[in-house]
């Protein structure tokens, strides 16, 4: 008996907690310090939610992704890397930025993605955060690396 009471509360716990977490999904903004600053992007916050290929620390930091060719073609092989992404949108795409939404599949969490191609270096920089919570369990990392090898994967495109 005492058995079926614990399952009910927890079942109300994991609803409650499901609810809430799609809530605060549905009303986390996008971020204010988004786009490109003094050329590069915003730096990571401390929380483990985020990567970004010009991070200074070991934990957020990730190799930028390189590319042979063009840079047009580099950030139209990106975009197209991106529009093949399950729930991912590409919000803007001005010169050399671009910036893309991420959301997860079960409680749609939205995760802000972006990159700036340094022509220069011929590399393209991104950075990848959770909008909200403090663990994002590796998601944004495995993200860009599932990119990295797509985009590598794709041929040459023509913007």
């Amino acid at each position: 008996m005492w058995w079926k009471i614990l399952l009910i509360v927890l079942i109300l716990i994991l609803i409650g907690w499901a609810a809430t977490m799609t809530i605060l999904s549905a009303i986390a903004r996008q971020p204010d310090n988004l786009g490109v600053h003094d050329g590069k992007l915003a730096p990571c916050p401390d929380t483990p939610n985020c990567v970004s290929s010009q991070a200074e620390d070991d934990a957020h930091r990730m190799a930028p992704i390189p590319f042979d060719g063009d840079a047009d073609e580099a950030l139209a092989r990106l975009k197209a890397v991106l529009a093949a992404q399950p729930r991912t949108t590409i919000i803007s795409a001005e010169g050399d930025y671009l910036h893309a939404e991420c959301a997860s599949l079960l409680f749609r969490f939205v995760d802000d993605v972006e990159f700036l191609v340094d022509r220069d270096a011929k590399v393209i920089h991104f950075r990848s955060a959770s909008r909200i919570g403090r663990s994002d369990l590796g998601v944004n990392r495995k993200r860009i690396e599932a990119i990295r090898k797509d985009f590598d994967s794709l041929p040459l495109a023509r913007p």
